[in-house]
Order: C-alpha cells, then sequence, then structure tokens
C-alpha cells in the first residue's frame, strides 16, 4: 500500500495571514498529486493545522505571534482547490502529528505499507516534523518528500529541510515530475 501525507494545505498557509508565493505556486502540483495517488487507487491522507482561540497564550502563539488555523475560520480550511473527499483529515495541535503516525501503523496492519510520501507546507515546521516521526516508527519504511509539492517559510529554510530530511534517509524528489535527486 502507498500513502499520501497532504500537509497543512489550509488556506492561512497558503494565501492568507501565513501564505507566500511559493504555497501557491505548489497547489497545482500537490492537486495532480493527490489525483495520481487516487487514480491507482491509493490512501490520501490530510493533516490539518488546528489552534483554539487562545492561540496566542500558548508557546507557539507566543513564538508567533500571529493567529492562523484557528478552529472553524476560511484560514483553518483546506484549500477548496483540493479535493479531500474519501479521505482522513487529521486536526494536529502540534508540527507533528502521534494520531497520523498510529493512523499508518493500523494501514500497515491491514496492508503493508510499501511507501509513504508527503507534500505540503510548511517544508520547515510540519512537513519535516512529521516526515521524521513516520521515518523513526517505520526505519525500512521508503518514506518520499516531493520538494516540488512543498514550501517553506523562507525558501532557504524549505532547502535546509531537505537537506535535513536526505541527511535522515528520507528520500527527496525534485522537479515537478517528480525524479529522485541523484
Amino acid at each position: 500500500m502507498k500513502v499520501l501525507i497532504v500537509v497543512d494545505m489550509q488556506n492561512d498557509f497558503i494565501d492568507g495571514v501565513l501564505g507566500t508565493r511559493e504555497a501557491v505556486a505548489i497547489v497545482p502540483h500537490v492537486k495532480e498529486k493527490i489525483e495520481a495517488y487516487r487514480a491507482e487507487k491509493n490512501t490520501v491522507i490530510f493533516t490539518r493545522d488546528t489552534h483554539g482561540e487562545d492561540y496566542l497564550q500558548t508557546q507557539e502563539g507566543r513564538k508567533l505571534p500571529v493567529e492562523h488555523c484557528i478552529r472553524g475560520t476560511r484560514g483553518w480550511e483546506i484549500s477548496e482547490k483540493l479535493d479531500t473527499a474519501d479521505s482522513q483529515i487529521i486536526d494536529k495541535p502540534s508540527f507533528g502529528s502521534y494520531e497520523l503516525v498510529e493512523k499508518l501503523a493500523e494501514l500497515d496492519k491491514q496492508d503493508a505499507l510499501e511507501s509513504v510520501e508527503l507534500v505540503g507546507l510548511c517544508t520547515d515546521i510540519c512537513v519535516i516534523s512529521n516526515a521524521m516521526l513516520v521515518k523513526n516508527r517505520f526505519p525500512e519504511l521508503q518514506v518520499i518528500v516531493d520538494a516540488a509539492c512543498c514550501a517553506g517559510v523562507m525558501p532557504e529554510t524549505h532547502m535546509t529541510a531537505l537537506r535535513a530530511m536526505d541527511m535522515c534517509q528520507i528520500e527527496i524528489l525534485h522537479g515537478h515530475a517528480g525524479e529522485a535527486e541523484e
């Protein structure tokens, strides 16, 4: 079984309060990736950064004092350009999601995982956090991150996160075609 994890493709991170040009630019690529996984009858799981009204009082809120992804707001919603039908959406209160890793373990028991691919936002925060959790839970599993379907807070930190994941034996695909880095 192959699984695609679409990390935090939410309005606030795309074109909202924490949006970037790079995030807007990956939306069509992520859409194509989702469609390709579904065409092959593979599993697609979405994560959603989820905060409450008390966000600014949390540790994260004190370090990043920009209200974002507040449950029930437009910014919290996954982009309407991406089809979430027939997919589980995991709300996560932090960068990485243990619930996501547990879901993958359940799927692995049902039908052995062949690979897990991650795409989405932000490469240097939530994508790397979840990729590392998955790789640590499943050290022999092929874990992939498609760089063309990810964007970081800044281009430099995007590249730093990709290099860090590569050092931890996470396969990094480059280019829109998804070819592996040599």
